[in-house]
């Protein structure tokens, strides 16, 4: 989910708020995990979205994308061209395809989020390719999130990395603060500027989640109203963490 409401961003106050965002983190990082696991050709996404309401319900925390703004599910599954949003339904995963997962949860307040894009069985080079630079874009966002930077540094680290690579960034929909609402101030663009936005300070809690396109970063919208597709039909990945700028350097929340 990268839809952005206007409620304030929090910057956490105690030690005790940051372990309850990560005991949501990794009720976010277990469910993940759990779905990837059944990730396999003739598998429907529904199947997926089953499994992560009972992992997440197992673990006495809420879905935090079902019925927000009206989604219907637990999970977001987008396979191939499908970037973000993807409903899961009766769509039957086949040898090749590959799938993002994003998954959020709430628990004692607060929220995580997180996402990854996995491969169904044997993948294409290409497929491979776009995998492992949006990880690696994920991978160099999250490195530049210090006290003191700026949060163009963060979003010129992203797309420097993409466009490197030979992918474009998706420019419509970014990542996020995060806390005690799913989306809150600021947002984060998977492209930018270094050196400019707004200073990052300790306490800040975001989701890092860029988005790659294997051809032009322009996205529409599907029939559905929720699902996002690429313009012309190429591959997407997709992968986030829920990060805490510390005097340590950024902290990922969302990995067990």
């Amino acid at each position: 989910m990268t839809q952005i409401g206007h409620e304030a961003g929090i910057i956490l106050k105690s030690p005790r708020e940051l372990e309850q965002m990560r005991e949501a983190g990794w009720v976010v990082a277990v469910v993940l995990e759990e779905v990837a696991k059944k990730v396999r050709p003739g598998v429907t996404t529904a199947e997926l979205d089953d499994v992560a309401a009972n992992e997440v319900r197992k673990r006495g925390a809420v879905a935090s994308f079902k019925g927000y703004r009206g989604f219907p599910a637990s999970i977001c599954t987008s396979v191939n061209e499908e970037v973000v949003h993807g409903i899961p339904g009766n769509r039957v995963l086949k040898e090749g395809d590959i799938i993002s997962l994003d998954f959020g949860a709430q628990l004692n307040g607060f929220h995580g989020d997180a996402a990854m894009t996995v491969g169904v069985g044997r993948i294409s080079p290409e497929a491979q390719r776009i995998i492992d630079a949006t990880r690696g874009a994920l991978e160099v966002g999250i490195a530049a999130a210090r006290i003191g930077a700026r949060l163009g540094d963060v979003s010129a680290a992203i797309q420097s990395h993409a466009e490197d690579r030979g992918f474009s960034v998706v420019r419509e929909y970014v990542g996020h603060g995060i806390g005690r609402q799913l989306h809150e101030d600021p947002q984060v663009p998977n492209f930018g500027i270094a050196g400019e936005g707004p200073v990052l300070q300790k306490g800040m809690t975001m989701a890092l989640e860029p988005m790659l396109n294997a051809g032009v970063w322009r996205t529409r919208v599907a029939e559905d109203k929720w699902t996002v597709i690429t313009a012309d039909g190429k591959l997407s990945a997709h992968f986030e963490h829920t990060i805490a700028i510390d005097d340590n350097g950024p902290q990922i929340l969302t990995q067990l």
